[in-house]
């Protein structure tokens, strides 16, 4: 199977104009079924209750009965199950999850698709693709503005993206490279089926579905004609000084050596969204002046020059160790409070488990954290998460002593005998795109 979606990726990679009539008949037991077992096997299960343990007991048989619905085309999709997650903001974000066997043809529909779309998207885009993230984003945007002279970063944020994306231009845009009716017709399925919360059947006319498998490389796919290819054929060539974009998702930065360029941008880009149904956040999407020559202004008169955000990291202008400018990160002070907080209300729940479980559920959790966290420059935030994570354990475990205080000295030797991971630095300066 491999080497069939290395030859779709050789012919879209040869001709970006071509279509493709057939290729549904990739879809093959086979694929199914590995597609079943890349699935995460501890993923909550869809309105029909069916987990991948169950399903995996007889797995060659359920697949082949998924397989012949997909030939007989009398494969339905399943009403998604809505559950929700908390926010920065203290709002609530929806989530989806499909059922199981709808994750199975999703999956193995995304790794068809994405032997296409691979060979068009830019490399400007990191969210969701094969051996990209969002370290290597968080790189490009360092490397880019400590190298190219950029002087302004346009901050893009788009409200609601996943719910907002319409349909109708979605499907229009895959047909520029897809023409099998059974492909086109699943994408259907999938976008437009309701979901169930608390019981009752929602029927939007917008949106994807976040949470279902086949919807980041969707959304890839949108905004890579909506914002990827119009910025680099058609606003690019009429900028006069050099312009660059790093986007992962939906979160995005545009970086420019010209104030005039970015303005021009600034002006347009909300037209631009609004004729594909995407607002831009008035509060978070801005214009930051940011750059060498800003950076050395700005300590001239003894001002601060300002910061913005991306990734869940803050970006701050700064002096490397052989006083060159460099860019410095930190994490942001909402993604730091909600980590905390998500800390603080797992020691709740566990407080009256064994002492070295939540030992071990802790280390877990911080390691998470500092591999993500762990980039050069962000040691003192990810010390004063581990402080703070080690003053939410101490507040909890002092809650289950039923009036015997564990002072901070006895909770000291409870730590010498279950440590806390300490900070560690998992994102090595040279690949970090900054100047030590």
């Amino acid at each position: 199977m491999s080497l069939k979606l290395d030859r779709i990726s050789e012919l879209a990679r040869e001709n970006p104009e071509r279509r493709f009539h057939s290729i549904a008949h990739f879809l093959t037991p086979k694929m199914l079924y590995e597609a079943c077992f890349d699935l995460r096997k501890d993923a909550s299960a869809g309105v029909d209750g069916v987990t991948h343990a169950e399903y995996a007991q007889d797995a060659h048989e359920n697949i082949r009965k998924l397989h012949d619905s997909l030939r007989n085309m009398t494969y339905r999709a399943t009403p998604l199950r809505r559950i929700y997650i908390p926010k920065e903001d203290g709002k609530q974000r929806p989530i989806s999850i499909p059922a199981l066997q709808d994750k199975i043809v999703q999956r193995a529909t995304g790794d068809l698709l994405s032997a296409i779309y691979e060979q068009d998207f830019y490399g400007c885009s990191y969210g969701f693709r094969p051996g990209r993230g969002a370290q290597d984003a968080l790189d490009h945007v360092g490397r880019v503005i400590a190298t190219q002279g950029t002087e302004f970063v346009l901050e893009i944020d788009i409200s609601a993206y996943f719910d907002s994306i319409v349909r109708e231009q979605l499907v229009a845009m895959i047909e520029k490279r897809i023409s099998d009716t059974n492909i086109l017709r699943l994408i259907r399925k999938w976008i437009s089926i309701g979901v169930i919360d608390e019981g009752r059947l929602l029927l939007s006319d917008t949106g994807t579905g976040q949470g279902q498998i086949i919807s980041p490389l969707l959304a890839n796919v949108y905004l890579h004609y909506i914002l990827d290819e119009w910025f680099e054929k058609e606003v690019k060539p009429r900028l006069k000084g050099k312009a660059f974009e790093v986007r992962y998702a939906d979160d995005a930065a545009l970086l420019f050596q010209s104030r005039e360029d970015a303005q021009r941008v600034l002006e347009v880009l909300p037209k631009r969204f609004e004729k594909f149904g995407l607002k831009l956040h008035p509060v978070k999407t801005r214009l930051v002046e940011f750059g060498r020559k800003a950076y050395w202004q700005a300590r001239r008169k003894g001002k601060q020059l300002d910061t913005f955000d991306m990734l869940g990291f803050t970006h701050l202008a700064a002096r490397s160790r052989r006083g060159k400018f460099t860019v410095h990160v930190k994490t942001m002070k909402k993604r730091q409070r909600r980590s905390l907080n998500a800390i603080a209300e797992w020691c709740e729940r566990h407080r009256h488990e064994d002492v070295e479980k939540q030992w071990n559920s802790l280390n877990a959790k911080l390691s998470g954290h500092y591999a993500y966290y762990g980039r050069p420059t962000n040691y003192r935030s990810l010390w004063q998460f581990y402080r703070g994570v080690r003053r939410v354990w101490h507040k909890w475990l002092n809650r289950r002593t039923r009036g015997k205080t564990l002072n901070w000295k006895e909770y000291q030797k409870l730590l010498d005998r279950y440590p806390l991971r300490r900070p560690r630095i998992t994102r090595p300066w040279a690949s970090a795109g900054s100047q030590a």
